[in-house]
């Protein structure tokens, strides 16, 4: 048993008062939320619970006794379509479970780790997404204390992770680019290090290059915001930056980028290719439409609140991730026919697209 483990175990309401100097009533005060403490005592005592890494009994008796009534959900932050998108995936699948969603929002915490341990005390499980503003500390400090479970992030010892298919997507989009296009200089336009499956989609773009025999570029490493794409799209105007194709990592970056390109006088795909993932609702109405990938955002958080629901049950976590598949949507911003939109579903490594009349 780890020292970790043990302290945890040997952790009690007595032991967290005794080293906070506080009445054990004022540790139960502060563990349930009430407005009715001073600031110096709720910091006293979230920093005994913090040292002693203790999860309040009233928590493992609810779990025990299968009282499933909330599940916790922790996202990096609410901006963009694909978090609402996963949110709402996630919240109605919980609510047809019979259970309420208690959201947290890493954004702006200085004690993330803290929040999230609060957080444990209030649901009978959690799900996290993957992403480096939850570092690896706060996932062990919650594993073992709650059922957990990772969405879009590494695979770790006991703990479930589900995610959508990343690198032979980006492989066979990629490979699109450059042999169906004959795009010869592409960039990578957002931050791998982010979070996995943008490291996943990077490596499906550094692989295309690979299998070509072609040396892929280093990745244009920005934050997923609209305005980082127009700032990428100001540096190809100006000839900072050089590439006849571009492969955003999401949809809000590839928007931006083509609006500040046909705004600067270059025109999408005849001068470059830009192409997205995620496949958002204006993907399919701008001009030229967007390629893109689109993945099950909405079911994939359906499919977390669910097996979440499962492990709190008292199901034992899945060996392997669960991998749901994406899909290659190909439209006019690659240079592709602008009508029909054409597809290709991708759920192992593949060769590049075919081009199928979409059903």
């Amino acid at each position: 048993m780890s020292a970790s483990t043990q302290t945890r175990s040997a952790s009690t309401i007595y032991s967290v008062a005794a080293l906070a100097g506080v009445s054990i009533a004022s540790v139960s005060r502060v563990l349930q939320g009430s407005a009715n403490v001073s600031d110096s005592t709720r910091t006293k005592v979230l920093d005994a619970v913090t040292q002693l890494n203790y999860m309040p009994l009233g928590a493992a008796r609810s779990l025990a006794v299968r009282h499933h009534e909330a599940h916790g959900l922790v996202l990096p932050e609410l901006t963009g379509p694909y978090y609402a998108d996963l949110l709402l995936g996630f919240e109605s699948r919980a609510a047809e479970l019979g259970q309420s969603v208690v959201l947290l929002l890493a954004a702006g915490k200085r004690d993330l780790g803290r929040a999230v341990r609060q957080l444990a005390t209030r649901v009978d499980g959690v799900a996290m997404l993957g992403s480096a503003t939850i570092s690896d500390d706060v996932v062990r400090s919650l594993h073992g204390t709650k059922p957990l479970v990772m969405i879009a992030g590494d695979p770790r010892p006991g703990v479930e992770a589900i995610s959508a298919e990343n690198h032979d997507s980006a492989m066979a989009l990629t490979t699109h680019l450059l042999v169906g296009h004959a795009r010869q200089h592409l960039l990578f336009v957002g931050d791998p290090d982010a979070a996995p499956d943008v490291q996943d989609r990077y490596r499906g773009f550094v692989d295309a290059h690979r299998a070509l025999r072609r040396r892929a570029r280093q990745p244009v490493a920005i934050a997923f915001r609209e305005e980082e794409g127009a700032a990428v799209a100001d540096r190809l105007l100006s000839g900072r930056l050089k590439a006849d194709a571009v492969v955003c990592a999401n949809d809000e970056l590839a928007l931006s980028v083509i609006a500040r390109l046909q705004d600067g006088g270059l025109q999408v795909p005849e001068d470059i290719a830009v192409v997205g993932w995620d496949d958002v609702m204006a993907a399919r109405y701008i001009k030229p439409g967007l390629t893109t990938v689109r993945q099950p955002v909405h079911e994939l958080g359906a499919l977390a609140a669910e097996r979440l629901h499962q492990r709190v049950s008292g199901a034992p976590p899945l060996e392997t991730p669960h991998l749901l598949p994406t899909e290659v949507v190909l439209r006019a911003s690659c240079g592709c026919p602008a009508q029909p939109a054409l597809r290709h579903t991708t759920s192992a490594p593949t060769k590049p697209p075919t081009k199928e009349r979409r059903t």
